[in-house]
């Protein structure tokens, strides 16, 4: 009697276990790790003192993809602090060719530049028409046609890029360095394309 007790016992158990359903919810001994809030990029979050859930770096670390050298990070000359006036040599070749540097400043350059600065380059892009429909024309992004954009040194563009800028958020977080220095290159190229059609909207508005 003992036995067939046991037996029926173990059946019920074993049914309540396998392919049974239950409205009770589970038991987790730890529940923050079970539901953790998600944040999005540039997210506001009430966790940190500044409400940022993009955490900036703490000082005095390097990280894993970072180039190596001061003025491949910064964009600047170690000695002086001024702005480097080229994309690194080294930086190219890691990229093995001019041809596949271009190629990934465009891939990059579509993805986050292009929505305020337009594909051309001319600051006309979806976020910037809209800001100026609204009325809202602090909002509106620089063409890299002006002259004096044209004429930067291209740490400064890096830096721009890596620091962020008035309305212009950093992308340090969203971009690592050597794809930075790729949009860098792919900017100078859009200047290039465009030089002649800048230059002659220009002289058409002098006069």
């Amino acid at each position: 009697m003992r036995t067939l007790l046991i037996a029926l016992a173990l059946a019920t158990l074993a049914a309540g276990c396998i392919g049974a359903e239950s409205s009770e919810p589970p038991v987790v001994g730890i529940r923050n790790m079970y539901n953790q809030p998600r944040y999005d990029t540039q997210e506001r979050q009430p966790f940190f003192a500044d409400q940022r859930s993009m955490r900036p770096q703490v000082a005095g670390t390097v990280s894993q993809e970072m180039t190596k050298g001061f003025a491949h990070a910064t964009g600047l000359a170690a000695q002086s602090k001024a702005y480097i006036d080229e994309v690194p040599r080294v930086i190219i070749a890691e990229f093995g060719t001019r041809e596949a540097i271009m190629a990934r400043g465009q891939d990059r350059y579509d993805i986050y530049c292009a929505p305020c600065h337009s594909f051309s380059g001319d600051g006309k892009g979806m976020v910037s028409r809209r800001a100026a429909a609204l009325g809202a024309a602090a909002l509106v992004a620089p063409t890299f046609h002006d002259d004096r954009l044209r004429h930067i040194p291209d740490g400064q563009l890096f830096a721009t890029i890596t620091n962020g800028v008035r309305n212009m958020p950093s992308y340090a977080h969203n971009l690592p360095v050597n794809d930075r220095w790729a949009i860098v290159q792919y900017v100078r190229a859009l200047q290039l394309s465009q030089a002649p059609a800048a230059a002659t909207e220009n002289t058409e508005q002098s006069q």
